[in-house]
């Protein structure tokens, strides 16, 4: 069993203010390389996907479940800290806290060398709708999801709350167009992946464009859709047609059908 002698209770202390800074700032993320999740469910995730857990911080009265994975994760190396309700409170990113969090070192999933279906959020800036993006990539078997810059940061606290768990199976990436293009059409090694580009204005119907190939799916932001970068690397565009007066879909959903569309082909 895990043993304690103090318990935090200051929102002022350092390990607290840690977090804090962590959930708060894409820079501070960056520069520690590490990032933070909540709740009993994300901290399993990360545990049984190997992830490295610099810190967890606990409640007293944390269930069973959520003692085993502090448990294991202070096997592991991490620093283990048992803290107040209201000193959690005072740092969670939600509005009921469940009584644990971790930082996590941040270190990207390598990309498939032979990729054959991957996914390019173009300026895409809200954090509920790319973790819900991830998280159906994940559900989808996509190999890797790439952020050219400008994207919101992948790690945000809402993003990963909204990826459950996303994060821990999926390669994510921010790289620059150059390096996107590199290895979407690379000059040797193998064959370049064919680009759709999903825009609502034209383009080919989306269940009429053939997805069997090795494919890059580009969805666009919720303002703006794909860029100028974003266009020139497309092959072709995709539109989900839409019989109602919409103008366009949320992204997150465009996301999910085109995804799924090439799932169905596929037979998966």
């Amino acid at each position: 069993m895990l043993q304690f002698t103090n318990m935090i209770t200051s929102a002022r202390n350092p390990k607290i203010q840690l977090v804090r800074e962590l959930l708060a700032h894409p820079k501070t993320r960056r520069e520690r390389q590490a990032f933070v999740v909540e709740g009993v469910r994300l901290v399993e995730e990360a545990l049984q996907s190997g992830w490295e857990a610099q810190l967890v911080l606990h409640t007293e009265d944390l269930p069973p479940r959520g003692l085993a994975a502090a448990q294991e994760f202070a096997g592991r190396g991490a620093v283990i800290e048992i803290v107040s309700p209201q000193a959690l409170k005072a740092v969670s990113d939600t509005e009921a806290p469940q009584g644990i969090l971790a930082v996590l070192s941040l270190y990207p999933l390598p990309l498939p060398p032979k990729p054959d279906f991957i996914l390019i959020l173009d300026g895409l800036r809200d954090p509920g709708n790319m973790g819900t993006i991830l998280r159906t990539a994940a559900a989808a078997q996509v190999q890797a999801v790439l952020l050219p810059r400008g994207a919101t940061d992948p790690f945000a606290p809402k993003v990963v709350r909204s990826g459950m768990g996303a994060h821990f199976r999926l390669p994510i990436q921010s790289l620059s167009w150059l390096d996107i293009r590199a290895y979407v059409k690379p000059s040797a090694n193998r064959a370049p992946l064919v680009v759709y580009q999903a825009d609502s204005s034209g383009g080919l119907p989306h269940t009429q464009a053939d997805f069997r190939s090795p494919l890059a799916l580009i969805v666009g932001g919720e303002a703006e859709g794909a860029g100028v970068e974003a266009r020139s690397l497309a092959d072709a565009r995709v539109n989900i047609s839409m019989p109602g007066q919409a103008e366009s879909l949320n992204a997150a959903v465009a996301a999910a059908i085109l995804i799924f569309e090439v799932v169905r082909q596929r037979g998966k």
